[in-house]
């Protein structure tokens, strides 16, 4: 896939890795929609944007929770634009830490987690398989692999994310259609910041854990590794290369996996 001269959107697309991403792709020849809730922040992307390469970027107020603003962000893509030919699925939020998570706060997990995945591809799929051709992106997160240590609802919204994209490439891969699936431990992005300087232990734990594993990435260092992957055309996005790793150690002996895991929590 050549991003250049396609029509992309971008969802939390106003700051962290989503701007990271509206930026590589509008380098690389894109014409980019900028979708987030945050107004005031979409717009300083798309300006900053626009001051380097004209003509490539516009924004539009979307909750990727919501199919009617889902439906509305492709509906101004295509009026803008044209037709969308990648949409990344980027928006996300992080969740209340364990049992006590109301379903409230599960259910706000899911929809933006998981539910905003569904309901956009539910809303693109029909003309990407009219036409043979379509990309999918979805920001999951390495707590979709292996496990998020302090939030329940984090970690299980992002395993089902992975299990949405794997779906999507089995089910539509041979009418032309391509998924990939990004996976990254600890970006520095506004979510880490937040959980790092939390007063729940629990939380701030888990952001600890995030942030001493790996390397903590800059987001246009992310948003490289995902233009190479969809370049390639390669399902799984792993910018932290420890990761598919980790995940061999645990398909090999989830025991044993589980009891370090418990020991990384005790640590800290």
């Amino acid at each position: 896939m050549n991003v250049a001269g396609k029509v992309a959107v971008v969802t939390g697309g106003a700051g962290g890795i989503g701007s990271a991403l509206v930026e590589a792709l509008a380098e690389r020849g894109a014409q980019v929609v900028v979708a987030d809730l945050d107004r005031e922040r979409t717009a300083a992307v798309v300006a900053a944007v626009e001051a380097q390469h004209p003509g490539r970027a516009t924004a539009i107020a979307c909750d990727a929770a919501s199919e009617q603003s889902l439906r509305d962000t492709i509906a101004h893509a295509r009026d803008a634009f044209g037709p969308v030919d990648l949409f990344f699925a980027n928006a996300g939020v992080p969740a209340a830490t364990g049992l006590e998570t109301t379903d409230a706060q599960w259910q706000q997990a899911l929809d933006v987690n998981v539910l905003g995945h569904v309901r956009a591809a539910r809303l693109l799929m029909p003309s990407w398989l009219e036409r043979g051709s379509g990309y999918f992106v979805a920001t999951a997160s390495a707590a979709g692999l292996l496990t998020q240590i302090g939030s329940a609802a984090y970690s299980v919204s992002k395993h089902a994310a992975v299990a949405f994209a794997e779906w999507l490439a089995i089910t539509y891969g041979d009418a032309g259609v391509r998924v990939s699936c990004l996976c990254p431990m600890g970006v520095n992005t506004a979510m880490l910041a937040d959980g790092l300087a939390s007063d729940r232990t629990t939380e701030r734990a888990g952001a600890e854990i995030v942030a001493a594993t790996g390397d903590v990435l800059e987001p246009h260092d992310v948003a490289a590794c995902v233009m190479d992957a969809v370049a390639a055309e390669r399902f799984l996005i792993l910018p932290h290369p420890q990761v598919g790793r980790y995940v061999e150690r645990k398909a090999a002996d989830e025991d044993r996996w589980l009891a370090g895991m418990r020991r990384l929590q005790a640590s800290l």
